[in-house]
């Protein structure tokens, strides 16, 4: 017996990391969607195409390739990107580009398509809403600012990527939320039925191990 796991939250909330590793422990496959967005907005950019001219964005995405392998990378027309898409410039672009309605709709035709033959975990802002509003399992994982914002430069110090400082990244992160939740197309928000998840003073193993035990607990209701 197979699932579909939504997991939605704000920016910077982990919900790639959390989804990719508990793909691995289900031996599901992880679809970041939000890396569907980035990778459109990324291209935008790269080619100088106004992110408020959706008729051109639509152009574009009509010739562009996006896959998600299982294995966590993401190709762009052939091409790896898998990092340069996280930088903080192109999440912004994202947000704006996630705006356009018809490239929304596009994007999640692409997404349902993949996730129709179960057995997948897919993370973004509007997976359970939108995206999969019959899925199994809904979770909507938050954390504070601070939180997020401390977990975002952990992370670039790592990758060695040039970031601002803690209260910058912070207030990045405060004007990325406004922007998803008051957006006019799918905007962020927590759906009905899921369970809210608060991961600030939680570890990654921790949630991944919430994340985990309630899809093994909907599955053992389903078999």
């Amino acid at each position: 017996m197979r699932i579909n796991i939504a997991i939605d939250g704000p920016s910077a909330a982990g919900k790639s990391t959390i989804a990719r590793k508990a793909a691995a422990r289900l031996g599901y496959v992880h679809l970041d969607t939000g890396a569907m967005y980035r990778c459109t907005a990324y291209k935008a950019l790269e080619q100088g195409i106004s992110l408020e001219d959706e008729d051109a964005v639509c152009r574009m995405l009509e010739k562009t390739d996006i896959v998600l392998t299982p294995q966590g990378s993401v190709l762009l027309d052939g091409k790896d990107v898998s990092e340069v898409i996280r930088e903080e410039k192109t999440s912004m672009a994202a947000s704006k580009v996630s705006k356009l309605g018809r490239v929304r709709k596009e994007l999640v035709k692409r997404q349902q398509k993949m996730a129709e033959a179960k057995g997948f975990i897919m993370d973004g802002r509007d997976i359970g809403t939108v995206v999969l509003p019959h899925a199994e399992v809904k979770i909507f994982m938050t954390a504070s600012p601070e939180a997020r914002a401390k977990r975002r430069y952990d992370q670039d110090q790592l990758k060695g990527i040039e970031s601002g400082s803690l209260e910058e990244i912070a207030s990045e992160i405060r004007a990325r939320d406004e922007q998803d939740m008051n957006r006019k197309e799918s905007p962020l928000r927590k759906a009905d039925d899921a369970v809210l998840l608060d991961t600030s003073d939680m570890s990654i193993d921790e949630v991944v191990d919430a994340v985990v035990k309630m899809a093994q607990e909907r599955i053992g209701e389903q078999a």
